[in-house]
């Protein structure tokens, strides 16, 4: 991301944003705002203005320009920040650079904590990533934090499919059948893939290419035997740094000149860090913070047996109390990335006084700014925070407070037709805005909603699931929905909170749904609509019977569906909620069609199309004309139909919905070959086929399959 490579040059020139802005004449909240990836095509003017007042060199000059061009789609650039300052390793790095390109190359880097893998595989990326043309995947996998913070391989599947241009909705179900659609989409790829801090073989080995020619640097404290005989990968091990390295290290951090005024003071620091880099890199930030003070004052504070638990607690003693109180209050953060705000949640303290204590923890190293204003502490520095935390119950309600005031707001702006368990936010985000803020911190978001659970704040857990399942249900990850309504169920069960239960065994229910598990579901379902009954609330049983009309369905058990969404249809009156009354009638008018009821299906539709016009539901009108075209192309009115399936398209083009816009162009196409217009039928099947190529989705198959009988020409690439 551009924002990362400016905020990278700034640092490293050692500007802040404030210097820089006085420099370029732009403003420090342009500049914010560039960082902070909220521009995303800068001005060519813009853009030489910070090179110029950057004074990057020529070939500085050019990746930095080149960094601001949009990415072609599904060409990640997903490397963090190159390390500043980042010295020695040469024979490493020339091991690395010897790699085979035309193949697939797999690299482990192997050594104690602290030693500097990380270091090493991010900066070499960055130096080789010009010979990747395809682009560059990143996952901090976290194998050796706390049990419950190590990344889901599965997460991580989705996460580069994603990057490669997959939908959301279009993610296989299952660890398997991701890695096999990876496999196939790196196959003929020339890629980068960094997997930062695995915990052992089997994390990794489904993240692997096939074929192809993409390269592979996995970094660990487990030695990865395993990928090593069965892989083929080859080991790099990652010695502490020799004492000339450690030197340059602490003169490319402090100066030359200063190490050389006291050599032996330079050698106990050496001796006392131990030749890690982790440990070094923050004695050296605290030396430079104080360029009045002997070497010696240093030294004698680490002593020569240092280790890095010592370091961290002379960091720590280091730092002006609001600092330290933020520090130790990070322990209670469920991780990995903390923000800004979350921080200041915290902390109790305004969002300006916390970012100043933030930037004091990344000076002193014992943070790392991963994104601008995202901070990321190293695993051993996070159990350092937990060891020293206060346990403070009052800071971390302050924090769970502010991820569900924030996933709240984020929820009813993308699913504004739900019926909230929750009370109205007052104030709610763009939708594009509050789904930028879901996808960037849905992690956090589970990992809070299981702590929360854990350590007795159950009434925070299933209403965090609730605000997650607004964005895992729409981007079709049902795994993940599944699991978190889980734990949200198993908390509202442990309190007792009939609302709780009711929410997540409905939650729980959708997804199991969507991952075929219809026993299962029903029995939720039931539970739910008991809950629902036994608190009165009208619109949780609308919804639940709903929900439950299409697991009928899909069990052959029509009569029963059509039953169970009329009383959802009466229940969502008496609630007042017009937007679930309408969607509905619409699933009634569905039904209704699919039992060749067509009159009834077109009144129902009908009906739903005009409270959802009045409401503005895109989406909603979307699916009712979708049903409506279909119902009037079985009744022979195809004009009718024809214009009701052509403005669907064009709704649920504008409402984002790529899926559901291919299948009613799928069935524009159908409706025009029974009308005998062979032309436009293949116009629309193409139309559809590109999408649901797009999306990697198996129904253009059935479509090609169409498409034959009414061309000769070559179909395969519509």
């Amino acid at each position: 991301m551009f924002g990362n490579v400016l905020a990278g040059h700034r640092r490293r020139a050692n500007l802040t944003q404030e210097d820089l802005a006085e420099r370029t004449g732009l403003s420090v909240r342009s500049l914010r705002d560039l960082e902070n990836g909220r521009v995303a095509r800068p001005r060519p003017s813009t853009l030489n203005l910070l090179a110029d007042a950057l004074a990057l060199s020529s070939g500085e000059r050019e990746r930095f320009l080149g960094a601001a061009a949009p990415s072609p789609p599904g060409v990640p650039r997903q490397l963090p920040l190159d390390v500043p300052g980042f010295c020695g390793r040469e024979t490493e790095l020339a091991q690395l650079d010897a790699l085979p390109g035309d193949a697939v190359s797999i690299v482990t880097i192997g050594g104690l904590a602290g030693v500097g893998k990380t270091a090493l595989a991010v900066h070499w990326a960055h130096r080789v990533a010009d010979r990747f043309p395809d682009g560059q995947l990143y996952a901090d996998l976290r194998g050796f934090g706390p049990a419950p913070a190590v990344t889901d391989t599965a997460e991580v599947l989705r996460a580069f499919l994603e990057a490669l241009g997959v939908a959301p909705a279009r993610v296989p179900a299952g660890t398997d059948a991701r890695s096999a659609l990876l496999r196939g989409l790196l196959g003929d790829r020339r890629m980068l893939v960094v997997l930062d801090n695995a915990r052992g073989d089997e994390q990794v080995r489904p993240l692997l290419p096939g074929t192809g020619a993409t390269t592979v640097v996995v970094t660990s404290r487990d030695r990865l035997a395993g990928l090593v005989a069965s892989a083929g990968a080859r080991p790099l091990r990652l010695d502490v740094l020799s004492g000339a390295q450690a030197r340059a290290l602490l003169a490319a951090r402090v100066g030359a000149d200063r190490l050389a005024g006291d050599p032996g003071a330079t050698g106990m620091i050496v001796a006392a860090t131990a030749g890690l880099p982790l440990a070094l890199a923050m004695v050296a930030a605290r030396v430079a913070f104080h360029p009045g003070f002997p070497l010696a004052a240093f030294a004698g504070d680490l002593g020569v047996t240092a280790d890095l638990r010592r370091v961290f607690s002379w960091s720590y003693g280091a730092l002006a109390p609001p600092a330290a109180e933020l520090f130790r209050l990070l322990g209670l953060h469920p991780g990995p990335e903390v923000t800004v705000p979350a921080a200041a949640a915290l902390t109790g303290r305004t969002v300006g006084d916390t970012a100043q204590s933030l930037a004091e923890l990344a000076r002193l190293h014992l943070l790392t700014e991963q994104r601008p204003g995202r901070f990321l502490l190293h695993d051993l520095v996070h159990d350092y925070a937990a060891a020293v935390a206060d346990q403070d119950r009052e800071a971390t309600e302050r924090l769970y407070r502010y991820f569900l005031d924030e996933a709240a707001a984020a929820a009813v702006a993308v699913q504004p037709q739900w019926l909230s368990p929750l009370p109205t936010p007052p104030v709610v985000p763009a939708p594009d805005a509050a789904r930028t803020f879901l996808a960037t911190e849905h992690q956090v978001l589970v990992a809070a909603a299981r702590q929360a659970a854990e350590n007795g704040f159950e009434a925070f857990t299933w209403r965090l699931a609730w605000c997650l399942a607004a964005w895992f249900a729409p981007n079709g990850r049902w795994q993940d929905n599944e699991t978190v309504q889980r734990t949200a169920l198993d908390a509202a069960r442990r309190c007792d909170d009939r609302l709780g239960i009711a929410t997540a065994c409905r939650m729980l229910a959708r997804a199991e749904t969507r991952l075929g598990r219809l026993d299962a579901a029903e029995a939720h379902m039931a539970e739910a609509h008991d809950r629902y009954r036994e608190l009165g609330d009208a619109g949780g049983q609308a919804q639940t019977l709903h929900n439950l009309a299409e697991v009928r369905q899909m069990t052959g058990r029509v009569e029963e569906a059509v039953a169970a969404v009329g009383d959802a249809v009466t229940l969502y009156r008496e609630a007042g909620h017009r937007d679930g009354e309408a969607r509905s009638l619409n699933a009634l008018g569905w039904l209704y069609a699919q039992a060749g009821r067509y009159p009834e299906a077109v009144g129902c539709c009908t009906a739903a199309l005009a409270v959802q016009r009045g409401s503005g539901d895109l989406n909603g009108q979307a699916a009712t004309l979708d049903s409506l075209a279909f119902a009037y192309d079985r009744q022979g009115r195809t004009v009718e139909a024809t214009a009701a399936a052509e403005e669907a398209v064009r709704l649920f083009r504008e409402s984002g919905d790529r899926y559901h816009e291919a299948e009613t162009r799928g069935r524009l196409g159908d409706i025009h070959r029974a009308a005998g217009d062979h032309t436009e039928a293949v116009r629309a099947w193409r139309a559809a086929i590109r999408i649901f190529d797009e999306l990697n989705d198996p129904a253009a198959d059935e479509l090609r399959r169409r498409l034959g009988p009414l061309t000769r020409t070559d179909t395969s690439r519509p």
